[in-house]
């Protein structure tokens, strides 16, 4: 008896390990297979950008900056130097995870004192008070100096040839291209709508601003941005819009390496970034689900999406309550990552009904802040090294606001801040916000991925539903990346946001349950679009998915052939 179990279960193992690899019904594109390097980035551009950083013997780091920077150029409504940044970093040699948090902090002089003082009570989403000093830069530098092989004016050109020479947009480009209600913001139009008129899908589109903010950095490094000619600028243009920005905000300004914090998932370990940012949240709603048999329930039947949308709120509650910038007040890390605590909050889950009320009333002051806009791109190079990156602007273009001559429009990241004093995350001078953005990693026995999914407060929860089609129902990444997906962008309440290819008799029993269903159009960008890269380390194989949901794809490295 023993011996046919112990077969059965080398069976099952082969069997679940095989379906990593392999295809599912329905699935739509194959997964990218090589023995090199991958680069996996929400546009195609920025995706062959990294790859040929490969090509020219640069590793996973090199190759993810550079992807990043061409990002920045192509699709600027979601991300760009003006922003911030978090990665995620797996050597493969080693096996040890490096966390980096280069999300900015707040001008020193800015508090809620200050703003009070100044007949500020709400903070306004597009406000020169929700620029932080931009991360992005010194997390590049960062990455670069510590794991990189090419120096900056390799791994920036091709950004810097698309921003000068111009590039024909895509369609998703032209889709979110314009955002009229920053069409009177300082800058915006003459460096994003110069003719103003929206462009179309395969017009061109040129930043030499852009190109040459770049091409400084490229020759003199995070200096240029922080410590030289274009900090003046900045600063010049910031306190001309009644920011409280100075020249010792940006010099002083230095991005964290962070030790990843982790949980593990029916034999899974799922690692996140600590806090400031959300990533704590899909740890602990992955901790209440793991309390229910999900791989029993269909894929994205009634039971299963139950489950994972009233995890949802209760991690969001407690996330929302706790985190904040660690340097400023303590957060409870290792008691919200507690299966124990997973267990109560599990017990708070009914089946049949869902939960209107988890959270603190006073949430909504927050509600109104929240942005979606962000990019999510993974490389894997030939030996196994990967870089997880996510990189924002907050929501759309940040602010919109292009100081003369830069080409990039600042963030807003500080709309997060509340104005409460006494908060884990009221508003500080030189305090960092909770944070959306979120890169993330997983890993068993011999394979490990690099994964994550854009998109506000969509993000816990959608990496979420990533690991559940991994690792609950054996998808392979690119077919865990296609599967529909719900959302909820609220922190209170029965609505619930969900592609209309989830069946409709699942929408109806949940409708009875009492959630209040907003239909979503397939592929929606509202979900979030995302990524992966995967190192099988037994035959030393690179494997990657890309989200249909952007313009992006998952493009490997050539060999070279002479």
């Amino acid at each position: 008896m023993k011996t046919l179990v112990a077969v059965l279960t080398i069976s099952l193992c082969s069997t679940v390990a095989a379906q990593q690899f392999s295809s599912v019904p329905g699935q739509g594109r194959s997964m990218v297979v090589t023995k090199l390097g991958i680069v996996a980035a929400p546009q195609f551009l920025a995706s062959q950008a990294g790859a040929h950083i490969l090509e020219q013997g640069g590793n996973a780091v090199d190759a993810a900056i550079a992807a990043n920077a061409v990002m920045g150029v192509v699709q600027p409504y979601v991300n760009g130097m003006g922003g911030d940044l978090f990665a995620i970093y797996y050597d493969a040699k080693t096996g040890k995870l490096y966390g980096l948090n280069s999300s900015g902090w707040t001008p020193k002089k800015l508090t809620i004192e200050y703003l009070k003082s100044h007949g500020v009570d709400h903070i306004n989403p597009i406000g020169v008070e929700t620029i932080d000093i931009p991360g992005t830069v010194a997390g590049w530098d960062a990455l670069r100096g510590r794991f990189g092989t090419l120096p900056f004016s390799e791994i920036l050109a091709p950004a810097i040839y698309y921003a000068q020479n111009g590039f024909p947009l895509a369609e998703r480009n032209a889709r979110y291209w314009v955002a009229k209600s920053l069409m009177q913001q300082p800058g915006y139009k003459e460096t994003y709508v110069p003719n103003g008129v929206a462009p179309k899908v395969g017009d061109e589109f040129k930043n030499p601003a852009l190109a040459n903010s770049l091409g400084q950095v490229a020759q003199h490094g995070r200096d240029a941005f922080y410590n030289g000619p274009m900090t003046e600028t900045m600063v010049k243009f910031l306190q001309a819009q009644g920011g409280t920005h100075t020249l010792e905000d940006f010099h002083d300004f230095q991005p964290e390496w962070v030790e990843p914090i982790s949980t593990t998932y029916r034999g899974w370990t799922v690692y996140e970034l600590p806090p400031n940012e959300q990533g704590i949240a899909a740890l602990t709603m992955l901790n209440i689900m793991e309390q229910f048999p999900l791989g029993q329930y269909a894929h994205n039947s009634a039971d299963a999406l139950q489950v994972m949308i009233e995890a949802k709120k209760l991690a969001y509650a407690d996330m929302y309550k706790y985190v904040g910038d660690p340097r400023f007040t303590p957060v409870p890390v290792k008691e919200m990552l507690s299966k124990d605590l997973a267990k109560k909050r599990a017990a708070l889950i009914k089946m049949d009904k869902a939960a209107c009320e988890v959270v603190p009333s006073d949430i909504e002051k927050m509600l109104d802040a929240h942005g979606n806009s962000t990019i999510y791109l993974s490389a894997i190079d030939k030996d196994g090294n990967i870089v997880s990156l996510i990189q924002s602007n907050f929501g759309g273009y940040g602010t919109g606001m292009v100081a003369p001559g830069l080409g990039f429009s600042f963030h807003n990241r500080g709309a997060g801040f509340q104005l409460t004093p006494g908060l884990p995350n009221s508003l500080a001078g030189h305090k960092r916000p909770l944070h959306t953005i979120i890169p993330a990693f997983m890993e068993k026995d011999d394979i490990h991925i690099g994964f994550g999914i854009m998109g506000g407060w969509n993000q816990a929860q959608a990496h979420a539903q990533f690991v559940a089609n991994v690792v609950d129902y054996g998808m392979n990444v690119q077919a865990a990346l296609e599967q529909p997906r719900f959302t909820k962008a609220t922190f209170e309440g029965c609505d619930v946001q969900m592609e209309n290819t989830i069946p409709a008799s699942v929408r109806d029993e949940l409708s009875k349950r009492g959630h209040q269903i907003e239909l979503l159009e397939p592929f929606s960008f509202t979900v979030g679009q995302g990524e992966a890269v995967v190192r099988e380390t037994k035959r030393n194989v690179n494997f990657a998915g890309a989200d249909p949901r952007s313009d992006g794809e998952a493009i490997p490295q050539e060999p070279a052939t002479k």
